[in-house]
């Protein structure tokens, strides 16, 4: 007997167009984390750019290395938000009033 799995249908992810106006702290936790791991592979990148003797490697090690540079430098646009001021101009759910009577 043979059994045969289909994988789950892949739904297609659309991009986003612009980045929310307003960072949460979660989202921020998860830009501090990804700027943290594409500065490590930076630097990795370069240190063994640096000690590449053949050529070709060294040039392969360099792009990536300057890949993740560019990921870097792009997430940290994400992070020039005022946040306050965007905060600030999102509509604000109406509270309700309790009549204290």
């Amino acid at each position: 007997m043979s059994i045969t799995m289909n994988p789950p249908a892949q739904q297609a992810q659309v991009p986003i167009p612009a980045p929310p106006r307003v960072i949460t702290t979660k989202d921020l936790m998860y830009l501090k984390d990804a700027l943290s791991w594409e500065l490590n592979a930076f630097k990795k990148f370069h240190f063994y750019a640096q000690q590449a003797t053949n050529p070709q490697i060294k040039q392969a090690l360099d792009k990536a290395g300057q890949m993740h540079q560019r990921h870097y430098q792009k997430l940290l646009t994400h992070l020039q938000v005022d946040n306050n001021a965007a905060m600030a101009s999102l509509p604000r759910p109406q509270q309700t009033q309790h009549a204290s009577q």
